[in-house]
Order: structure tokens, then C-alpha cells, then sequence
């Protein structure tokens, strides 16, 4: 049986995590799952832990300002995930829906995440289906789809148990995570290996089926640092919506994919985003009338909610062992 086989896995192999608890807190797990996703265990379990001891309730995040908010986000990306926690603690702060429907309704939540939550802090039976499900699903049923989200989800739902629906749904994740994985899956320990029809096969790694990577394009821009006499560095705040929506960002022109073919021997810094790379000149000025901003030290750069992008930018401009404490 499926499910006995991988519940009886996961008591024993289960890793300790700060959002498991034998007391199910929906508010733990909510942010543990924002955090999450597209982001690895390891980078989430520092930031949970400084916002849980920043805001130990969702009533105490509720009552934080975005800025705050965004500032404590900075380096994890992504940060419209930021955004839809500050707007969706607004809505959880007055009660905690419990049903995937429900959960649908609220800023920041799709389909996986919504069955996540349901099942993890309130034991509904929910078929949460992120990467790690698609691979464990597509090995063991040989499903040969491109995009086989949809298809995956229904199978899932016929493996529920009928209780234990919380730890169900962790012990598919963590299987994936640390038996099935990408490469080099540890077949040969694998309680599941008798009904896995791809290990069957001799093809585990065939599965899921990838579409081919298409190549992403490159986008171009000039930043200017500008910075007085005392030191300060010029920061002004992205509009809410769109890139990095709310962070702060020291001023450029618009990021085109036109590269400029003028000679350039400053500074440059490459970044790469989800879909697309970026390469910035990076230009010092003095004259710094007609800019409207807000003029921040060095040593209060940590005060403020600067993206990754937007740090190394900053680096490039000045000496790096001057500067290194501040925008690490």
C-alpha cells in the first residue's frame, strides 16, 4: 500500500524543521510554505526563523508595515511573495480559513500551496502536488507527459489515506527531496521501489519528462550611484507593482534587451533573474541636483529592503572591504 509504505518511511526518516511541531500552528505553516516555494529548505529555515521571533503571531505580522516586511524578505527573492504575505496577514489576522476553496481566495495562494495548508495544519484530505510530488508521481506511474501537473494531481488524490492526511502530504515532499531526487535517486533503498514502474524499467531518471530549456534574453541599463560629500548613497522605492515591486534601488535608466554599443570601462554587473539576464553599467555622479530620493549611510543599507541586484550594484561602485558589512 502506498501511503502505509510512505508514512512509515517518513516517521523514521523525517527531517527536524522549526515550522514542524507536534502542536499544528496554521500560521507556521502558512509561512513555511511561502517561503518555500521555488526556494530550498536550508535558505528558508534562517529567515522563518528571524520573522517568527520578529512577529511570533500572524497578528503581530498583520501589524508590521510592508517596508518591514520587505526589508526582513531582502535576499530571499521573489518578492511579490512578500507583498501577498503582508496583504494576505491583513485577512488571516481576523481567522484562518481551513479549506482549500477558502485558502484559493486568499493573496498569494494557488492550487499547491492552498492543499498544502489545508492538509498540514488542519489534516483535510488535499492532494498538494509541487516538484518533488511530480517527480515521486511520474516515476512510480511512468507518466511520460510533458506538464503532467493535472494528471499527477488526480492520481495523488486516489493514494490519500484516510487519516494522517498532514503528514501524508509532507512525507511525499520529503521523499522527493531526499529519496527520489533529481539525480541519483537511492533506488535501492527505496520502500517504494517494488510498484515504481520507472525503476521497473531501468529509466528512473527519464522522468518527469523535460521540456527543452529556451534561452533566455538579456536586458540592459546604466545605474547611477550618486553619493555626497558625508557619504550618503541615494536609494529611491520601485513602484508597488511589476519587478521588485516596493524595494528600494539606487536610480538607472530603463532595463531594455538593446544593448548600448558605446565604449564603457566602469563597473559592470550581471545578474540573472527567473526569466531573463541582466547587465548593468554602473556609473558614479556627482551632480546630484533633480533626483528625488532618500539619502541612506552605508552603515544603515541593512535598514532598508535592497534586492540581491540592487546590493551588487552597490558593491561595484565602491571599495568592497569598506562596504562589504553593509550590503551582505
Amino acid at each position: 500500500m502506498f501511503s502505509g509504505k510512505l508514512l512509515k518511511w517518513y516517521a523514521k526518516a523525517q527531517r527536524k524543521l522549526p515550522w514542524r511541531t507536534d502542536v499544528k500552528n496554521p500560521y507556521h505553516t502558512w509561512l513555511s510554505e511561502i517561503m518555500l516555494q521555488q526556494t530550498t529548505v536550508a535558505t528558508v529555515i534562517p529567515y522563518f526563523n528571524a520573522f517568527i521571533k520578529r512577529w511570533p503571531t500572524v497578528q503581530d505580522l498583520c501589524s508590521a508595515s510592508l517596508d518591514e516586511v520587505l526589508t526582513q524578505w531582502q535576499g530571499l527573492g521573489y518578492y511579490s511573495r512578500a507583498r501577498n504575505l503582508h496583504k494576505c496577514a491583513q485577512i488571516l489576522a481576523k481567522g484562518f480559513p481551513s479549506t482549500e476553496e477558502d485558502l484559493l481566495k486568499l493573496p498569494g495562494i494557488g492550487p499547491y500551496t492552498a492543499a498544502a495548508i489545508s492538509s498540514i495544519a488542519f489534516d483535510e484530505q488535499a492532494a498538494a502536488v509541487d516538484g518533488n510530488v511530480v517527480r515521486v508521481i511520474s516515476r512510480y506511474f511512468a507518466i511520460a507527459t510533458l506538464k503532467p501537473t493535472l494528471e499527477i494531481r488526480e492520481r495523488v488524490k486516489t493514494l490519500l489515506p484516510t487519516e494522517k492526511n498532514g503528514d501524508f502530504t509532507q512525507a511525499l515532499m520529503e521523499f522527493g527531496a531526499l529519496l527520489c531526487r533529481p539525480k541519483n535517486p537511492l533506488c535501492i533503498t527505496c520502500p517504494l521501489q517494488s510498484g515504481c514502474q520507472a525503476y521497473m524499467q531501468g529509466k528512473t531518471e527519464n522522468y518527469p519528462m523535460k521540456a527543452p530549456k529556451r534561452k533566455l534574453p538579456t536586458r540592459y541599463a546604466t545605474a547611477f550611484i550618486l553619493r555626497r560629500e558625508d557619504g550618503a548613497i541615494l536609494l529611491r522605492k520601485r513602484p508597488l507593482q511589476g519587478l521588485l515591486g516596493g524595494m528600494m534601488e539606487v536610480p538607472s535608466t530603463p532595463w531594455v534587451e538593446e544593448k548600448d554599443q558605446a565604449d564603457w570601462s566602469g563597473p559592470i554587473v550581471r545578474h540573472t533573474f527567473t526569466h531573463f539576464h541582466f547587465e548593468v553599467r554602473v556609473q558614479l555622479v556627482t551632480d546630484l541636483e533633480a533626483v528625488e530620493g532618500v539619502w541612506v549611510y552605508p552603515q544603515d543599507l541593512k535598514n532598508y529592503a535592497l534586492p540581491t541586484v540592487m546590493k551588487k550594484i552597490i558593491a561595484s561602485g565602491f571599495n568592497k572591504e569598506s562596504l562589504h558589512s553593509f550590503v551582505e
